[in-house]
């Protein structure tokens, strides 16, 4: 989802702030944001990823997605 919302740009503007927003908000209410009440990313990490994500190369997505899910996995 992340990855798709950032590339795609399926927005006029602001589309890594939305995406980034969108994803806490899906981890959130999955219960997935939070492990052992402490947020399972930080919010420098997920600006790191986000730009990474954005200045990524079409042919790099399934290893932006994998750091993405290594991320989600600690």
């Amino acid at each position: 989802m992340l990855y798709f919302l950032i590339k795609d740009h399926p927005f006029n503007d602001g589309c890594k702030r939305i995406a980034a927003g969108l994803f806490l908000y899906f981890l959130d209410k999955n219960k997935l944001l939070y492990k052992n009440n402490k947020k399972i990313i930080s919010d420098s990490a997920l600006v790191a990823i986000t730009l990474m994500i954005a200045e990524s190369r079409p042919e790099e997505k399934e290893i932006m997605i994998q750091v993405v899910i290594n991320f989600l996995h600690w």
